[in-house]
């Protein structure tokens, strides 16, 4: 499976009917993007959000960033799996997250577990053993986990193919890096802003971080990395903000993205923002390819 090293992050398509977004995954195709990445929230369900895209298109990865491990067993995750494998060889990426006990408990009425990374080992394990009696996918068939800690990183390159981290700065990508060791994927999300004036451009990162920073994942995982507790309020301190969100001309956000790979990602899945959050980005999109896929 080869991704390159440019994707795109969105949460779009559930915005569009199946045929549009189908067509503008085939357009994201023909701009030269290595991988589609698309969260699993309170849009389309994952799998069907993964067929409807690659029915759409004929040469791009699409990868589920997440699938969330709450909202279906690991034998339905597994053999969910292998049906797209098989239909679509080597272009299903099936990223796996323990997703967020508010987002867990108090909408899908489950109990969030409180050790998420045996959690995560024992469904990995059960997905390995869940029995399969259709046709089988001709390749075997990629995951990887949504991985913030050292400890889910390190079980993300013992059991997976890599990891792929979400609401990250750079010197994540390092420490990641680190821990996963040379050989596992580094696929970390970058939120983007396009716009230069500084007052207007932490705005929209702060209207897009504000729900983040109230998850104990994310929270903790930027505390983990150095930052105080009124870095944390109010949508983010300007630090947090330049930290999380690359915001500026096309130079300075394509200056970030080339930082996380010089930092030790092997892809880096870009996440446009926009004043309106139902705009599709496809200018925004085209700027990218044409200055980095080109």
């Amino acid at each position: 499976m080869d991704i390159g090293r440019l994707g795109i992050w969105t949460s779009k398509f559930d915005t569009l009917r199946a045929a549009q977004a189908q067509e503008v995954a085939r357009e994201l195709e023909d701009m030269g993007y290595g991988a589609i990445w698309f969260p699993e929230a309170f849009g389309r369900e994952a799998m069907a959000q993964s067929g409807l895209l690659l029915a759409g298109t004929r040469r791009i990865t699409v990868a589920t960033g997440i699938a969330n491990i709450y909202a279906r067993d690991a034998i339905a995750m597994a053999n969910g799996q292998r049906a797209l494998a098989e239909a679509y060889p080597d272009r299903f990426l099936l990223g796996l997250g323990v997703s967020h006990a508010p987002a867990v408990e108090q909408v899908r009425g489950h109990r969030y577990e409180r050790r998420p990374v045996a959690h995560m080992r024992a469904y990995l394990d059960a997905m390995d053993h869940a029995q399969y009696t259709a046709v089988p996918p001709p390749i075997e068939p990629r995951r990887v986990l949504a991985a913030l800690g050292p400890a889910m990183l390190a079980l993300a390159a013992e059991r997976s193919w890599g990891a792929h981290p979400y609401f990250v700065p750079v010197t994540h990508t390092v420490q990641a890096r680190q821990v996963l060791g040379p050989t596992p994927l580094l696929a970390p999300e970058q939120a983007v802003v396009f716009e230069t004036d500084p007052g207007r451009a932490r705005q929209i990162a702060r209207d897009h971080m504000t729900r983040y920073l109230r998850l104990p994942n994310y929270a903790n995982s930027v505390r983990r990395l150095g930052f105080a507790e009124e870095d944390l309020a109010n949508g983010g301190s300007d630090r947090l903000v330049d930290a999380i969100v690359a915001w500026g001309d096309l130079a300075t956000v394509s200056r970030r993205i080339q930082e996380h790979l010089d930092a030790g990602a092997n892809h880096v899945s870009v996440q446009v923002l926009t004043p309106e959050p139902a705009t599709v980005p496809r200018d925004q999109w085209r700027e990218l390819a044409a200055a980095l896929l080109r």
